[in-house]
């Protein structure tokens, strides 16, 4: 008798350990309230879960995300600041009223250049646009999640899973939202990547600017702007700079990357600005500073748009066939 109760008392406790387990250390310990139409779960702050969006995209695992950002006319690259800063019915609004496609392929982890330069050459991009946050953009230091889908074997395989989790993620816990977690997540819109938030709480901190110069960071981050520059498709008077407000927006560093690069730095600087987590604007902080960017860098972005889209007309008209195209399926060379 004594036995049997021990045994039922064991099992039981191995099924509660695989439950807190399920609980706290995987892909349910996120919320699936960010599944909607057209998005998926990018990353789910767990350590069981962690990063999907690095090989979602990288792989072609989500090839409508892929085939949007590769057919972008305009593309902002940079970190998760980048990614909150636009991430708005603002934005989307701006550009469909001027029937500019733009796609946020800004990534987690403090993503850089190292990342971002290969994958826009896999993602075969053509973008007549492009606006870069300088902040940390051009670091040379590969970030874990960057130099795990470009070098690790397993990597594909492993977020093949994460996808594959995500079914059952989302019919499980969209049905009973009690039976998962609220851990800090996000999701990615498939059409122009935009990031929407959920879990939490996060603390908040006012946003503050540094002035001064660190002459290291901008000797390095020139160095490394040219090479990647040099790369990009697009007329220079098309690559716009910008510095996306935080708790010590390195602004005097931005300004002299800029200057070193001979190129436009567009960083609207307001008062009142706040952040949600003291590292990403707030929701009404990046409405307001958006709309500012958007008015300011309006004329470059508009001019660059048209001058693209008469280029590729020319070119439709000589050759009979669309310069550029949405891209497809072969063309990533992956799918």
């Amino acid at each position: 008798m004594r036995t049997g109760a021990y045994i039922l008392l064991i099992l039981a406790v191995f099924v509660g350990v695989g439950a807190y387990n399920l609980r706290h250390r995987t892909i349910f310990s996120c919320s699936a309230s960010g599944y909607a139409s057209g998005s998926y779960l990018g990353y789910c702050n767990t350590s069981g879960f962690g990063d999907f969006d690095h090989g979602a995209i990288w792989f072609g695992l989500e090839p409508d995300a892929s085939r949007a950002a590769g057919s972008a006319q305009v593309l902002f690259l940079g970190n998760s600041r980048t990614q909150f800063a636009f991430s708005s019915a603002l934005t989307n609004d701006w550009f469909s009223s001027r029937s500019i496609q733009y796609y946020l392929l800004g990534f987690s982890h403090n993503e850089n250049y190292t990342f971002e330069a290969p994958l826009l050459r896999r993602l075969h991009s053509r973008a007549s646009v492009y606006v870069i946050n300088v902040d940390s953009f051009f670091q040379n230091v590969e970030t874990g999640p960057g130099k795990a889908v470009m070098s690790d074997d397993a990597a594909r395989s492993q977020y093949e899973d994460k996808r594959n989790w995500q079914r059952i993620h989302r019919a499980l816990c969209t049905k009973w939202e009690d039976s998962c977690g609220n851990y800090g997540a996000f999701f990615r819109s498939r059409s122009n990547g935009a990031w929407c938030v959920t879990g939490g709480p996060f603390p908040n901190e006012p946003v503050s600017y540094i002035d001064r110069v660190d002459p290291k960071a901008v000797a390095s981050y020139i160095a490394a702007g040219r090479i990647f520059l040099n790369q990009l498709p697009s007329e220079r008077a098309c690559i716009i700079l910008t510095v996306v407000p935080t708790a010590g927006t390195p602004m005097g560093t931005a300004r002299a990357v800029a200057a070193g690069l001979g190129l436009k730095l567009v960083a609207p600087r307001l008062d009142g600005l706040g952040t949600f987590d003291k590292v990403r604007l707030d929701p009404k902080s990046a409405q307001r500073w958006s709309a500012a960017f958007l008015e300011q860098a309006a004329p470059e972005i508009q001019q660059c748009a048209r001058d693209a889209d008469s280029q590729r007309a020319a070119q439709s008209d000589s050759s009979g066939n669309p310069a550029f195209g949405p891209v497809s399926g072969d063309r990533l060379g992956y799918l």
